[in-house]
């Protein structure tokens, strides 16, 4: 999807068109991923369609800003050392790193707790990209702590201040 140029509704958050990938792992939160497109759709003067195919540099040169939502362990694994086996992990490895990267991680609270982890997502904050932090809740799995997704609520917010932000540092 691109941005529109005008909207009506409402003024957009940037004064250029500003594109936003999202990059969707193998988390069960993925399953909060119709959601979350559904209220990053409501940012006013934002979307319009995309019908083209990409590959991964076009979609690294067409993103403004990219989402990684829900981010699961595999997936942080592979980021943090470098691995690009798949269309999302290449487009990340292929990131320019001057442009914004946030990344939700979404797992089982052991392996959130498991000191790799917080070794990797260091990494990827050493990168410059930004964490949008899991939340404590009961899980899917049944288990009760860390490492659910963020509300969808909570990443909205986090690409808007960024978008705010990225688009007020452009113009200077």
């Amino acid at each position: 999807m691109e941005p529109s140029t005008s909207c009506p509704a409402a003024a957009p958050l940037v004064k250029r068109p500003f594109h936003v990938l999202v990059g969707v792992t193998g988390s069960v939160a993925a399953l909060k991923l119709p959601l979350l497109v559904s209220r990053l759709l409501d940012i006013p003067g934002m979307w319009k369609c995309r019908s083209d195919p990409v590959l991964h540099i076009d979609l690294r040169r067409w993103a403004d800003l990219m989402l990684v939502a829900p981010l699961d362990a595999n997936t942080l694994g592979k980021v943090a050392s470098g691995i690009c086996d798949n269309l999302l992990t290449c487009v990340i490895r292929a990131w320019d790193c001057r442009k914004p990267l946030l990344f939700c991680p979404a797992m089982n609270t052991v392996m959130w707790e498991h000191p790799i982890t917080a070794q990797q997502v260091g990494q990827l904050k050493a990168f410059g990209y930004v964490e949008i932090p899991c939340v404590a809740k009961k899980l899917v799995c049944g288990d009760q702590g860390l490492g659910a997704m963020a509300e969808v609520g909570t990443i909205v917010d986090k690409v808007k201040e960024v978008l705010f932000w990225h688009g007020d540092s452009q113009e200077s």
